[in-house]
C-alpha cells in the first residue's frame, strides 16, 4: 500500500473480531517494521510487550477500564520505553562504525543526557510514539484494523507486566480485524491554525 493512503486508511478501531488469528510471523514482521522508527542518537528507547497469555490479557483489560479490544484484538503490545537506556553501554547503538565514531557519540550522549532528567523523559516518549505510530502504519499496510490506547492505570499494568523500575509505558497498541467502520472524520482544525509559517503571530 502506498504511504501516504496507509496513512489516510489508518484510523482507530474500537471493535475487533476476537476469533481472527494473526500468526507469530506476520506480527513479528510488524514489530520488524516498528523498529525502523528513528530514535535519538539511535538509542532504541522502545520495548514492545507483546501479550499472548490471555489470562494476562483478561488481567489488563480490568485496569484499563474494561475496554473489549484489549482481550478481543489479535494482537496487544503494551509500548514501553527503557529511560536509562542512553546510559546503557550507549557505544553499542554504534556498533559498526569506526571506535573513534562509536566514543564520540558515546561522550555526546553522555553530555546530552546526563543530569537532565526531563529530556531522558521526554525523549523515551518521542521514541515510543514514533515507534508507535510506525507499527500502526504498518499493520494498515498489511491490511489490519489497529487502535493506540492510553486508557488504563498505568501503575497497575507495570506491575502485571513486571515492568523495570527504569522504564515507563506509553501506550498500548492493539492490531486485529475490525468488526465496525471508523467513525467520520470530524472536528478537523483549519490549516490555517495548525500550520504556521517561520513564527507565531506576535501578541
Amino acid at each position: 500500500m502506498d504511504t501516504l493512503e496507509a496513512i489516510r486508511r489508518r484510523r482507530a478501531i474500537r471493535a475487533y473480531d476476537p476469533t481472527y488469528y494473526i500468526d507469530d510471523a506476520q506480527v513479528e514482521a510488524l514489530l520488524h517494521a516498528a523498529r525502523h522508527a528513528p530514535s535519538a542518537f539511535n538509542i532504541q528507547h522502545c520495548r514492545f510487550v507483546v501479550v499472548k497469555d490471555p489470562q494476562l490479557r483478561r488481567e489488563l483489560r480490568k485496569v484499563a477500564w474494561d475496554q473489549a479490544q484489549v482481550t478481543d484484538a489479535s494482537v496487544l503490545v503494551v509500548v514501553c520505553a527503557d529511560v536509562d537506556a542512553w546510559k546503557k553501554n550507549p557505544a553499542r547503538y554504534f556498533d559498526g562504525a569506526p571506535k573513534e565514531v562509536q566514543d564520540q557519540m558515546a561522550g555526546m550522549i553522555h553530555d546530552y543526557y546526563s543530569g537532565r532528567e526531563w529530556v531522558q523523559r521526554d525523549e523515551t516518549m518521542r521514541s515510543a510514539g514514533l515507534a508507535a505510530q510506525t507499527l500502526m502504519l504498518a499493520a494498515t499496510a498489511k491490511g489490519y484494523q489497529s487502535c493506540p490506547m492510553d486508557g488504563f492505570d498505568y501503575d497497575a499494568v507495570g506491575k502485571l507486566i513486571n515492568l523495570p523500575a527504569d522504564h515507563v509505558v506509553a501506550m498500548f497498541v492493539v492490531i486485529g480485524r475490525g468488526t465496525q467502520e471508523a467513525l467520520p472524520r470530524v472536528g478537523a482544525l483549519p490549516d490555517g491554525e495548525v500550520i504556521i509559517t517561520d513564527r507565531f503571530p506576535a501578541g
